[in-house]
């Protein structure tokens, strides 16, 4: 007798212990005379039920069981676990559970549910429709379809990813590049890293298709160093789709080629900026280039670049799939399609929710996640990463627009967003900030070097409250050089935690200490 399991392998699942509750129940199964058929795959995005444990019935439909510890395998097994009976972790099909059902996958479409790095799979689930399709236009039609879908930078700045790739196409030269940029370094975001795990055949598509379009025989994934599971599901992807003609020399038979590697960066923060990445990327101190000739001219090696974040790179197959209008029909304004939302910090449901532009903060953080994993009222939540800006509860209602947010002074940036409950402390969470871009700042320009050392020095001085007056208004004139002053958004951005915290929960300044 022969069952079916699926377990992920997803980098947050093992540090849950899903490789333990693997052994667990092969050990298990053995003692009672079953045969288990393993498949491991990516994450379904609810953390908070890891290890998950899916059982194929005798119907064929895949049963969670969650979250399933080792030591409880041996009761779980014998309460008929592997025969999907009815037990207190038996969760049902996920694809019917509140947190799935209301999402909208379509860059996710595919994670936790195929094995990443089996091509048949992949190809079973629609995978290199996309590609297949772009094989048969023109690389302006390519590029046309890019723009009509309204897809923009997913990475922080949104800007519109078809204009980008216009510039790149319209650029002659004898070698173009595609670049990833999957530095994920932001706090409260691991959208990129659970994409690469569960399904990087995706962006190994979608960095094909911006291949075709823009004339780039060669793509790069930049890669950090702390993302190990990537580096290994990435590398296998490669392997396979280039075996099976995906890659290389005469893609898909069309004549066309692209290579793709993957090039591990040391862990700089700085090198999320895309400039210091191609910096790096040449074998170069990371520093932030000067602006113009932009990389879309003059980027890697000096050759014309298309420089994308996974996500973006990642959404490209569906659209291409099914077309550009079909992507715009997602969203709101001009934030079309959609976002992998991830809820971190004091949050009871973990996690990652796809979601089109629109939901709102509150619908997020209390519709997906459930309220604070401590039971006190969320105070305020961090969208953009550690350079996001401190929101309230009281714009909560705040819809996940790029302009909604830039209006009230934050930005979506990556879509992570980090939950605070009301014991936190935000003037020294804005302190936080300039240590961290302290910290981080790659020294080049004085604004960031300089100011943010500046700024810790500053906040500490308003939290002893010597003279917090003057020390107030010097922290906003120190803000305003870093924002206008910095070459990069590391100093740029810094200004958005600090003064969101400022004007937002004053007392947290003035409270004696």
């Amino acid at each position: 007798m022969s069952t079916r399991i699926y377990i992920s392998r997803d980098a947050a699942a093992q540090a849950l212990g899903a490789d333990e509750t693997l052994l667990a129940l092969q050990a298990a199964a053995t003692a009672a005379g079953i045969t288990l058929d393993v498949v491991r795959v990516g994450s379904r995005g609810m953390v908070w039920l890891e290890p998950l444990v899916e059982v194929v019935d005798g119907d064929g439909q895949r049963i969670a069981y969650g979250p399933v510890m080792a030591e409880q395998v041996p009761a779980l097994v014998a309460a008929g676990l592997l025969q999907a009976a009815a037990h207190p972790l038996r969760l049902g099909r996920v694809e019917e559970l509140p947190y799935v059902a209301k999402q909208e996958r379509l860059t996710f479409a595919r994670v936790g549910i195929i094995d990443p790095v089996n091509i048949d799979d992949y190809l079973a689930h629609d995978g290199f429709a996309g590609l297949r399709r772009a094989l048969t236009l023109t690389g302006a039609e390519v590029v046309q379809e890019v723009t009509d879908s309204g897809l923009r930078g997913r990475g922080g700045a949104a800007f519109p990813t078809g204009i980008k790739w216009k510039t790149v196409l319209d650029q002659q030269s004898d070698q173009k590049y595609v670049v990833c940029n999957a530095d994920e370094g932001d706090s409260g975001t691991f959208s990129d890293r659970m994409l690469m795990e569960g399904d990087p055949l995706c962006l190994v598509e979608g960095m094909t298709i911006a291949g075709v379009a823009v004339g780039a025989t060669q793509g790069y994934i930049y890669l950090r160093c702390e993302y190990p599971h990537a580096q290994v599901a990435l590398e296998e992807a490669i392997a396979a789709a280039k075996a099976r003609g995906f890659l290389g020399r005469n893609v898909c038979g069309s004549g066309k080629t692209f290579e793709l590697e993957v090039r591990m960066g040391a862990g700089a923060y700085i090198c999320g900026e895309e400039t210091s990445l191609l910096e790096s990327l040449e074998g170069k101190r990371a520093e932030v280039r000067y602006r113009p000739p932009l990389p879309a001219i003059k980027g890697l090696f000096g050759k014309p670049t298309v420089i994308n974040n996974v996500i973006s790179l990642a959404s490209l197959p569906v659209i291409l799939q099914r077309g550009g209008a079909f992507y715009r029909d997602f969203g709101m304004g001009r934030s079309r399609g959609t976002l992998p939302i991830q809820l971190a910090g004091n949050i009871k449901q973990g996690g990652l929710v796809e979601k089109a532009f629109g939901v709102t903060l509150r619908e997020l953080l209390y519709d997906f996640g459930g309220g604070s994993a401590s039971g006190r009222p969320i105070r305020a939540v961090q969208v953009g990463g550690p350079l996001g800006a401190y929101i309230p509860e009281s714009q909560f209602d705040t819809p996940l627009d790029y302009e909604a947010f830039a209006a009230m002074g934050a930005l979506v940036g990556h879509g992570g967003i980090v939950a605070f409950d009301d014991t936190a402390d935000l003037a020294h969470m804005a302190r936080y900030a300039m240590e961290f871009c302290a910290h981080e700042s790659c020294g080049k320009c004085t604004p960031c070097r300089i100011g943010s050392t500046r700024g810790v020095e500053l906040i500490d001085r308003i939290i002893e409250g010597t003279n917090r007056a003057a020390d107030m208004t010097q922290l906003a004139d120190l803000c305003e050089t870093m924002q206008h002053g910095s070459l990069c958004g590391l100093g740029g951005m810094t200004h958005f935690p600090v003064m969101s915290a400022v004007k937002h929960f004053p007392d947290d300044f003035a409270r004696k200490r």
